[in-house]
């Protein structure tokens, strides 16, 4: 049977769950080598590895020594998929300083270490692809999410940068802007939102997340997933510096 990504290999941060976990396993399923990096119950993490036929990296991203480690333990990677992120809701008076701090670490600033460190391979070898998970927020802002809202409008910037860099080098970046993907991402800012709006959690599921999507849907994590994996492929060869928003029409109003 014919894989495209047979020979490739792939790290995905945050890849222990959600939509790096399905990321993970397409691009396992098109014959990718991967490896996993995250945190999570460790005979688990076991189980994942055995389906996948990958490794695990644990390093915490919001430490730039310990990405560091890592991508030097991992040796070098074709695809880099920057997954991980974090989210927390407040008024920008209350924003605890942080909160601000570890969702700027995790969300922009890892994808800038990660990058860093896996292109001068991908350059040797004339061949890679770099994808970034942002979100609808990276082009559209909400209330109470000053941080979040930041962090992937600057990694929509920073992808625009390194495509233009890598134009001639084999290596395409693009994002993935997923609107609300069901994940326990979303699921757990669910109370904070409550809090800060006053509202009900159906009143939040209903009049807050699913009003953004004229759809009406929570995007898939494998909606992403199958995304990520033709951007991989030749046939997206010539889309770099891209933002596809992936959000069931919110950013189109």
């Amino acid at each position: 049977m014919f894989r495209m990504l047979k020979d490739k290999r792939a790290l995905v941060t945050g890849s222990t769950s959600g939509i790096g976990l399905a990321v993970a396993r397409a691009l396992a399923a098109e014959g990718a080598e991967v490896v996993l990096n995250g945190f999570g119950d460790a005979g688990e993490i076991a189980k994942l590895c055995e389906e996948l036929g990958a490794t695990h990296h644990g390093a915490d991203l919001m430490d730039a020594s310990a990405i560091a480690a890592m991508m030097g333990a991992i040796g070098p990677v074709d695809i880099l998929v920057n997954n991980a992120g974090m989210q927390h809701v407040a008024p920008v008076e209350d924003f605890p300083v942080a909160k601000w701090d570890a969702i700027m670490a995790l969300n922009l600033s890892a994808a800038f270490h990660t990058t860093r460190a896996a292109v001068p391979g991908m350059k040797a070898k004339g061949w890679g692809r770099i994808i970034n998970t942002a979100s609808a927020h990276s082009l559209v802002a909400s209330p109470f999410k000053s941080a979040y809202v930041a962090a992937k409008h600057g990694l929509a910037g920073f992808t625009k940068t390194i495509a233009l860099e890598l134009a001639t080098s084999g290596i395409t970046a693009n994002c993935i802007s997923p609107g609300y993907v069901w994940t326990p991402l979303v699921e757990n800012q669910i109370p904070d939102t409550m809090a800060a709006r006053g509202m009900t959690r159906e009143q939040v599921m209903n009049d807050i997340l699913l009003a953004k999507q004229p759809t009406k849907q929570f995007i898939t994590p494998e909606d992403v997933a199958a995304l990520a994996v033709f951007l991989c492929g030749d046939a997206a060869r010539g889309i770099t510096g891209a933002n596809y928003a992936l959000d069931g029409g919110w950013t189109a109003e």
